[in-house]
Formats: C-alpha cells, structure tokens, sequence
C-alpha cells in the first residue's frame, strides 16, 4: 500500500460527514426495503424444507443442497458484489438484485423437478448477495461515521423481521394454497419494492460523493495494478477487514443454519415438537435477534471496545446452549431449555455485524463495498459448511441429530482462535488511525504467504 512522506496512509474518502436527517432515512428505508423481500425468500424455504423433501422425493443431504447452493452462489459473489457496488454505485446493484432474486422465487414456485427448483434457488441466492452490501454502503454514505454500528445493526434488525414474514406468513400460507400459490405470490413482493427503488434511491446526498482519485493515481480507472485487484489486495491487506471475517464466520451460522433449514427438522423430527410448536421457537429466535440487535448497536456505538467482548461471550454462550441441548439425558430437551437455547441463537445474528464494525473504520469510502463483501463471505462459509455436514452426517447416522449437530462446535473453535490472533494487530492499527498516523501495512516478502 502506498504511503506518504512519513509513512502514514493518506486520508481519501467523503469530504465531510454525511448529514443524516429524514431524506437520509427515507432513501436508506427503500434499500432496507429492498434487503427485508430479500431475507424473506432467502429464508422461505426454512419453513418448507420438510415440503421440499415431499415435492421433489430428496432425501437429507439432497434438501441440504438447496440452501447450500444458496449460499455458494451469496458467498462466491460477495467480492465481485462489493467491487460491483464501489465502481458502479449502490442503486444499480440493487436494481439488479431486485430483479434476479424475484426471478428466482417465481422460478422456484414453478419449478416441476429437482434441477430446476436448484437452479432457480441459485438465482435467487445472486439476487440475493446484492442486498446486504448495498445497504451498508447505504448508511456509510447517507449517514455520519458514529451512526455506522446502529445503523448496520438496524439493517439487520429488519432483514430479520423478513425472517419473521416467512415463519408467520408464509409457513401457514403454504399449508392454506399449496406450493406453487404461496411461492408465486410471495414473488410479487420483489415488483412492489422495484419501483420506489428505480424512481427513488439515490448512491449519496448532493456534494457527499466520493473523493475521485487523481488520474494515474492507485486504484483510479487506467492505473497500473487494475481496479479489482488493487481494491481486493489493499482489503485483504487490512488486519480490521481479516478480522471482520472471522467474527462474522464464527458468530453467523449456528443461527443461520438453524432458521434455513435445520431448526425444523430438529425439533420435529429430533424433538418431538408439532410443526406449530417447532414455528414458534423459531419464531422466538428472530423476536430475540431483533431485540438484541438494538441492544448491541447501542453498546457498539457508545463503546467500541466492547466489540470482542460482545462477540466472544456470543460465541461462547451459543456453544454451551448447543451442549447442554445435545447431551442432555433422554431423547428429547426440555422445553424450557429449547426456550433458552432459541433466546442466544437469537444473539447471533447481532453479533456477526460486529464483525463490520471492524472492517469500516479500517478502510476509506471508495473501499466500504469491498471490504463488507469479504467480511460477508465469513458467516456464509461457516453456514454452507455446516448445512452440508449436517445432511451428510444425518444420512450417515440415521438422523442421528445429536452428532450431526456438533459440528458447530469444530468451526467455533476455528473462528475462535483466528479472533484471538487477529484482534491485537487490528485495534492496534485502528487506534493509531484514531491518531492520525497509521502506519503502512508491510507487505508479505516475495514467495511468502500472508495467512488470515
């Protein structure tokens, strides 16, 4: 990365804070719009994955594929979204996400066989990866640089409550219609957020663009390095941006795997509960998801150094839950114990958006969609992983839940001991970025391999 005179990295970004305010939130409130039809059929099949093994004959591993396919094509994109978002601008990304995700949904509403409900899933899920990253850059370039934690823990208070849509609405939708109906019209859900999204978003407020680099400048258009490579190394460069990764890996998937696909299942088939108990904790998941995504966007925001605190005690919190659950004595948990269990999965979701509280203050504006596309890729490798070695082990096993399951604990301890290498390097270069003089990141010496 290049420096100046005194080894400190120039300052590049917006001019000034963005002023916030009411057009602010309104134009902010059209991408979350956008993001909350997003979540919801990302997450519809959550509640129909026992109909999707019925309407297409697949077994464990085959169902699991859905999702995992999913979220391959979410996390594959994610880079190439967030280069797209820097290059192009927030609005028409989302355009383009808007149009593929509801494509997607109506394709898997009538989809006659397995193969074309997968590939209409696989649409879907790149659609899908345009949402997040463009509403982050949303607040970053709407909102001022204090309201940043809050406003990203707002953003997926609502993406949750898209979660919520599907457990309430779609799940007893489904059984009233049939398939093809509820799938379908829930499609029509992505026109109706396209046209407020076409007339009305805009990328900033007037006079708060991005700095233009200098022509021939790094990273400008026609400079020497290229644009995706130079955004994706001087990214990836950023301890704060590795470090976003890892939180976001270990804290996502146990409660992404949970309400996409697993949790059912588990508690109806494992636990013995009715198909309207098992909705229900899900249900209570997303009501405490969203409760503490205020609550932890607050902490954020007041006192940064709660961040690997917040994010470590989420972490370890969620594993012992999972443990109690999975030895319990007997067949089946107590349900006061699956109550609590779906209370800290809930905390997950708010937790993973740390995560992003450590990759944006270590990059400037022209970089944000960047290193949020990275960051995002984090939780959704844990989450594919996880939702693969479930099915399998469930076939394996003979539906044997309780080994399926512990595999949450194998990459909890992996994400863990990342964190734990990571947050040294990175609070100690933001805190000199807090000073002003940030040091360049030394570059890894030919033939050598920087590690995460």
């Amino acid at each position: 990365m290049d420096g100046s005179a005194n080894g400190a990295l120039p300052r590049t970004g917006l001019p000034e804070d963005p002023p916030g305010g009411r057009k602010a939130l309104a134009v902010w409130g059209i991408g979350v719009a956008v993001y909350f039809v997003a979540v919801i059929f990302r997450t519809s099949l959550g509640v129909a994955g026992l109909d999707a093994a019925d309407r297409f004959h697949v077994n464990a591993s085959a169902l699991a594929t859905f999702s995992l396919l999913q979220l391959l094509v979410y996390a594959g994109m994610q880079i190439p979204v967030g280069l797209m978002v820097d290059r192009l601008g927030t609005k028409k990304v989302l355009t383009l996400g808007a149009v593929l995700f509801t494509a997607g949904q109506l394709g898997f509403a009538l989809s006659p066989s397995y193969g074309t409900a997968l590939a209409a899933r696989a649409l879907l899920g790149c659609g899908d990866a345009m949402t997040f990253i463009s509403v982050l850059r949303l607040g970053t370039r709407w909102f001022p640089a204090r309201r940043g934690p809050l406003m990203a823990q707002l953003a997926g208070l609502v993406g949750m409550a898209g979660n919520l849509v599907s457990t309430l609405v779609l799940a007893p939708v489904l059984h009233g219609v049939g398939w093809t109906a509820a799938f379908a019209g829930s499609a029509v859900a992505g026109l109706v957020v396209l046209v407020p999204l076409v007339l009305f978003l805009r990328d900033h407020p007037e006079g708060h663009g991005p700095v233009p680099r200098a022509a021939g400048a790094p990273g400008a258009p026609g400079a020497p390095g290229g644009f995706v490579r130079r955004q994706i190394r001087e990214s990836w460069a950023e301890p704060g941006t590795r470090l976003g990764l890892w939180v976001h890996f270990t804290t996502q998937f146990p409660a992404m795997v949970f309400l996409l696909l697993w949790g059912m299942p588990f508690l109806v088939e494992a636990q013995g509960l009715s198909r309207t108990t098992a909705g229900g904790l899900l249900t209570l998941v997303v009501a405490s998801n969203m409760a503490l995504g205020l609550v932890y966007g607050q902490i954020v925001g007041r006192r940064q150094s709660a961040r690997i605190p917040l994010a470590l005690g989420t972490v370890g919190l969620t594993a012992l839950l999972w443990a109690v659950v999975l030895v319990y004595p007997g067949e089946r948990a107590p349900m006061g114990l699956l109550v609590a269990l779906c209370l800290v999965l809930g905390g997950c979701g708010p937790a993973s958006m740390i995560g992003f509280d450590f990759a944006r203050p270590a990059n400037p504006a022209e970089r944000q969609g960047t290193a949020s596309g990275i960051t995002n890729m984090g939780g959704f490798i844990a989450s594919m992983t996880t939702l693969l070695a479930v099915g399998v082990l469930l076939d394996a096993t003979g539906d044997n839940y309780r080994i399926a399951f512990s595999t949450v604990f194998v990459l909890e301890a992996l994400g863990v001991l990342r964190i734990l290498r990571l947050r040294g390097p990175a609070l100690a270069r933001e805190a000199a970025r807090g000073r002003g003089t940030v040091p360049a990141v030394p570059r890894p010496p030919t033939g050598s391999r920087r590690t995460a």
